[in-house]
């Protein structure tokens, strides 16, 4: 075993020789290639990046000494990618785990079987380097490692995802030169990095070398500030530097005029302060940047700089001393196939997705990311809560103390290594705008200490901390926070809060509205309470990106993995499977909710009649202009009239109304309804022209025209008694009714048959993740083998057209009682539709059904949809207000939503009318008195149920075809409150009506 000092299990050693932490930047010799940030343009930095030979061991015990050795031979090791994560390059345990740390909870100690890889590779240095000073910078190893340079120990560091540097200048000469790397799985600083997410280790970020001359600029801290009218703004560039050094300072604006500028001398200590007048303010909405470039010797340095304020005053978040209201999601760094290395491309991806669906903030959850992550976010246009990678509730779970680690005095100098480090690197970048103390870790004074130092450093920026929420039983000395802090509280529980005159602070939602699965269903909800009340910042919706692996099955078929699908224990399974976007960043329907509700453009009715709606403009900085109004109005699907309208400079947090030149009718057949659009008049960076930001529909005040009869030919219907089934034929049809099983068999049109299974009643659906607790309760009840018991049926011949037929029938599985008791009324007329009234009596102690409606079983080849409601993707009765009322023609695959975890997709409330067809219109069409709710299908729901992951899913060829009097919403339960009554079945009696026609569409 290699004879090393145990830094990994010491309080007392964070890092060895590591320098001191800095703002981040490159030097460049010249202010065109700095302001372009192409670090290979530099002469004074080279990447490490690329293959190093790598050997992989599953403890440090096994690890030989002299691997590091400049004679030592490595040439049979393997060749691993760096940055990259060992775990899915195939070496060790790719492992999930949410709070259960994956080793005995024994701090600071971690197993002795400590999986330990090695790097080493050769490297070059030019001449030209000589008289510099060498450094290297790690940008992120997880967790802790020590480092050699040609034979000779440098250094050690901890702290997974914050950049090490060390001067390397003693140990490297001109010519080849050496570099080995011993990277552990684990150690103390382990136990305050549970984060919920893959647990990767590695050389997982950039490693680089930078070359500096003797004497040069170490560190710029760059302190905006603006007057109370905000006419005039100063930044003041502190400078910290290594001997004595001139360093000019130059302000450009964004088309490159010099604004400012001065010089200064530099000995260890020096600053220079630059004015501005009639600055362009920073926000999000417009992310206006200056250009600081710094120029000292042969270096120069880039900065983008913005002038903004944030301030809290009366429990008021402001910026720029506008109130602000943060929209935002929690974003881990997540790659499908590279884990937690992002290259720069999948964050800009991420982040043009992001603005497309009108979100403004990032929680960078939960540690720092990479920081060209939060250059573009200056640049894109992002507020970022920038959190220090500290999370400790696996501790709580073992030893059921939340608060042991912050109040244990030994921890401090770990805890409050992880705010200097964050806040000295990220200090620099306008769109950071909240420092966050970690996450899930309890609070006490350790926390305290981090604020502390935090607010010394930098009292510009607020200071959040979840973790103090008093039901964590913290420490109740919170002063050293600016904000209160929650974490998936209901909306009626925040709207408290905001009424409270005891609350002087301002709540952010840090964690909101889990985004698991087939979700979230409740954001209308809290954001009508967030646009209520001033003292409601917003909030992070959890969680950005699934975190799937994909791999492939036994036969080869590619999936999303998570926890559990390698053999990883301790792990909580699909879990990890909970946002917005699928793993490869398709967007769930999730996200086009989220998009509509947070939308900073609202429409209002004010008389529709004469085309008269007030436009809302929610942006927080910047008027309209920028955007065009199309409007269109339809009956029943087709279109009537269109047109479009310039939007006027209508100013931040005001409104307008606007007159719409269409025509409104007294009176027709199909409903009337108008459809407002506002879409980019232009390109922009993130969205090209023709991008929609927002809509809304509404009904015009038509009277509904009764529709004209239909004509029914050859109208006489004919019965016939065979046996348990009873025959019913018209001119163009023969449907058969089973009359012990009280249901239809066989429904035809000129003898194309219709069904493949009988008709049955239906309450099960496959539980989706926001069902994770509630279907525990609907297990036991038996809700998913409920089958139908027949009591009596009635048959009635009314007269020759028409024939009736009712069925007492009850619902009810196994053990228990019958969950329902019901009447159905079946009524066939002489043109073979089908027409169904049941009225249904729930048991009274019964908690809310899933859904309550008809199955239809249809056959093979009936793929062609055809509907009047909500669309085009899946919507329900709390996920529909990002969907518009139309008519539309899709297909029973299309219509398939691949959640990771197989459940419930693809049903849409709302529906009028809906046909189900083959490819020539030969099918059925389902019509109701009122709106009802449909899917169709290739899948049961117990197909969907049974199956884990979508590989497992078997497509049958027959269609199956829900129609629901109701189904329950979605919610946020997999971790967020409980579903909202409002949302619920919980009917104890209701009646649904259903008319089934079987049709040749393209005859009609």
């Amino acid at each position: 075993m290699i004879n090393l000092p145990k830094y990994w299990e010491d309080l007392n050693v964070l890092h060895k020789n590591r320098e001191a932490a800095r703002a981040y930047y490159i030097p460049f010799a010249d202010g065109k290639s700095a302001l372009q940030q192409q670090r290979g343009r530099s002469p004074f930095y080279r990447t490490l990046n690329g293959n190093w030979k790598f050997k992989y061991h599953e403890s440090i015990q096994h690890v030989e000494d002299g691997f590091y050795k400049t004679d030592a031979d490595v040439s049979g090791w393997d060749d691993l990618l760096v940055p990259s994560c060992w775990q899915v390059k195939g070496y060790d345990q790719l492992h999930y785990t949410n709070v259960n740390y994956p080793f005995p909870c024994d701090p600071p100690y971690v197993p002795n079987a400590n999986p330990t890889g090695l790097y080493v590779r050769e490297f070059n240095l030019s001449k030209e380097w000589e008289d510099k000073q060498k450094y290297i910078v790690f940008e992120g190893v997880n967790s802790c490692f020590y480092l050699w340079i040609n034979g000779t120990w440098v250094g050690y560091s901890q702290g997974s995802r914050m950049p090490a540097e060390f001067d390397i200048s003693p140990y490297v000469q001109a010519g080849k030169n050496k570099i080995a790397v011993m990277v552990l799985k684990w150690c103390d600083g382990s136990y305050i990095e549970d984060q919920d997410i893959w647990r990767f280790s590695g050389i997982f970020r950039d490693v680089y070398l930078l070359a500096r001359s003797p004497q040069h600029i170490r560190d710029v801290f760059n302190r905006t500030e603006l007057s109370e009218d905000l006419g005039s703004a100063t930044v003041t560039c502190e400078l910290e530097s290594i001997g004595h050094v001139e360093a000019e300072v130059k302000l450009t604006d964004a088309k490159g005029q010099v604004v400012a500028s001065r010089t200064c001398q530099v000995d260890g200590k020096g600053s220079v302060v630059l004015e501005v007048n009639q600055p362009q303010l920073w926000s999000a909405e417009a992310p206006n940047l200056y250009h600081l470039y710094i120029s000292s010797g042969e270096e120069v340095f880039y900065f983008a700089v913005g002038f903004r304020t944030i301030e809290i005053s009366e429990g008021v978040f402001y910026i720029n001393h506008v109130p602000v209201k943060l929209k935002g999601v929690n974003r881990h760094d997540s790659h499908p196939v590279l884990g937690q290395t992002v290259p720069i491309n999948h964050m800009i991806a991420d982040l043009k997705l992001m603005k497309q669906h009108n979100i403004n903030t990032i929680r960078a959850s939960h540690y720092p990311n990479d920081s060209r992550f939060l250059q573009l976010c200056n640049e894109y246009g992002f507020y970022v809560i920038d959190e220090a990678d500290l999370e400790c509730h696996g501790v709580f779970h073992a030893v059921g103390d939340f608060n042991m680690l912050t109040r244990i005095p030994e921890w401090r100098p770990s805890f409050v290594e992880r705010a200097i480090r964050m806040v000295e690197r990220d200090k620099n970048h306008p769109s950071v705008i909240i420092w966050s103390m970690g996450n899930e870790s309890g609070y006490d004074e350790n926390h305290m200490a981090m604020a502390r130092w935090t607010k010394s450093r930098d009292a510009s920026r607020p200071v959040h901390y979840e973790g103090s929420d008093p039901r964590h039983f913290g420490s109740p000395d919170v002063e050293v926070l600016d904000m209160e802090s929650r974490m998936y509280s209901s909306p009626a529980y925040i709207e408290e809060y905001a009424k409270n005159e005891n609350s002087t602070k301002p709540m952010f939602m840090c964690e909101y509205s889990h985004a698991m699965g087939n979700g979230p269903g409740d954001l209308k909800e809290y954001w009508d309470v967030i646009y209520k009340y001033p003292k409601l910042m917003g909030g992070c919706v959890w969680e950005w990106s699934d975190h799937g692996i994909l791999t492939t099955s036994d036969k080869g078929t590619p999936y999303f993995a998570y926890g559990g699908d390698f053999g990883d224990e301790p792990n909580d399974g699909n879990f990890c499977i909970d946002g917005l976007v699928s793993p490869d960043r398709i967007p769930h329907t999730g996200l086009l909710e989220l998009k509509k509700i947070i939308a900073p453009v609202l429409f209002e009715a004010v008389d529709l009649a004469k085309g008269v709606i007030r436009i809302n403009n929610r942006y927080d900085f910047i008027d309209l202009s920028h955007l065009r109004l199309f409007w269109k109005v339809e009956e029943e699907g087709a279109l009537v009239e269109q047109g479009y309208l310039e939007l006027s400079s209508i100013a931040a947090h005001s409104s307008e109304t606007v007159e719409l030149s269409y025509h409104c009718p007294e009176a027709a057949v199909g409903a009337y309804i108008l459809t407002v659009s506002c879409r980019l008049k232009e390109d922009d960076q993130w969205g090209s022209a023709g991008h929609e930001v927002t809509f809304e529909q509404f009904q015009l005040p038509v009277e509904r025209l009764a529709k004209e009869a239909e004509v029914i030919r050859n109208n006489e219907i004919r019965i016939e008694n065979q046996k348990d089934q009873l025959i019913i034929e018209g001119f163009d049809f023969r449907h058969v009714f089973d009359t012990y099983n009280g249901t239809f068999v066989s429904i035809t049109k000129h003898g194309v048959e219709m069904l493949n299974k009988p008709l049955g009643f239906n309450i099960w659906r496959a539980p989706i993740d926001n069902d994770r607790k509630v279907k525990r309760q609907w297990f036991e009840e038996g809700y998913d083998r409920a089958h139908m018991h027949v009591y009596k049926t009635e048959v009635t011949e009314q007269d020759d057209t028409t024939i009736a037929i009712s069925v007492r029938f009850s619902l009810g599985g196994y053990i228990k009682p019958p969950l329902l008791h019901g009447t159905a009324q079946w009524r066939v007329i002489g043109n073979g539709q089908v027409d169904l009234k049941v009225d249904v009596c729930v048991r009274e102690d019964l908690i809310f059904l899933p859904r309550f409606g008809l199955q239809v079983t249809m056959p093979s080849g009936t793929e062609e949809v055809e509907y009047f409601g909500n669309g085009p993707h899946e919507s329900y009765i709390d996920k529909n207000h990002s969907t518009s009322k139309g008519k539309y023609l899709t297909t029973v695959d299309d219509l398939f939503i691949p959640y990771v975890m197989p459940q419930e997709n693809g049903s849409h409330d709302g529906t009028e009318w809906v046909s189900v067809t083959n490819e020539q219109g030969m099918g059925l069409k389902f019509t109701g008195p009122q709106s009802f709710s449909f899917n169709a299908s290739h899948y049961t729901p117990e197909d969907l149920t049974n199956a884990q992951h979508t590989y497992e899913l078997q497509r049958r060829e027959e269609t199956i075809v829900h129609l629901d009097y109701k189904m329950s919403g979605v919610g946020s339960n997999s971790c967020g409150p409980e579903l909202l009554e409002v949302y619920r079945l919980d009917e104890k009696e209701f009646t649904f009506e259903i008319a089934i026609a079987p049709i040749f569409k393209e005859d009609e």
